[in-house]
């Protein structure tokens, strides 16, 4: 059988194309680190974060130091992040490295902070853990990227990255006002 000297130089591109294809398939998942969520945050209840009775942090969810390192927990639920939303940004300090522990209270959300590498998917039961450092103060912003319901555009809240010094002064502040209350709170009893 004779094959035509123009259908072997198409049979031998089409061959480097399928080659070639499967050497960037090959390359894309295992050579560059790009991996599926794992699941090294753990499983919590669903049902118990929306209750609000988890016995975690997730009750109380906001911005703690543990172990030296900051850590923010985030419940995002239909159509807001908590904290994050409306008047309540998270705030973070400059130059340290922050982890996000983010769980969803109902159904899937996404969870990413704009002009950074911080972005995953939140499942319900499901704990999301993404960790990053913010070198320069700043807003970033805070989108869910997963389709959650009707309104789910208007589902966003901000990042505010603000100087350590400054960062610590807040905290001693918020310190000393639950500090108050728990004085009044004391004294009317």
């Amino acid at each position: 059988m004779q094959v035509h000297r123009f259908e072997k130089v198409w049979l031998g591109a089409a061959i480097l194309l399928i080659v070639g294809f499967i050497a960037t398939i090959a390359y894309g998942s295992v050579g560059v680190g790009v991996g599926m969520v794992g699941d090294s945050g753990g499983q919590i209840s669903a049902e118990a974060v929306q209750n609000g009775n988890t016995g975690t942090q997730f009750d109380d969810p906001g911005v703690v130091k543990e172990d030296g390192q900051y850590v923010v927990y985030v419940v995002a639920r239909q159509f807001q992040f908590s904290p994050g939303t409306g008047d309540t940004p998270i705030r973070v300090p400059a130059g340290e490295n922050v982890t996000f522990r983010v769980t969803s209270a109902d159904v899937v959300h996404g969870f990413s902070v704009v002009e950074t590498n911080i972005n995953t998917m939140v499942i319900p039961g499901q704990v999301s853990e993404v960790s990053a450092r913010f070198n320069e103060p700043g807003t970033y912003g805070l989108i869910c990227h997963e389709y959650c319901g009707a309104a789910h555009h208007t589902m966003g809240g901000s990042v505010e990255v603000v100087p350590p010094e400054e960062y610590d002064m807040q905290q001693e502040n918020i310190d000393q006002s639950a500090d108050d209350a728990q004085a009044q709170e004391e004294a009317d009893q």
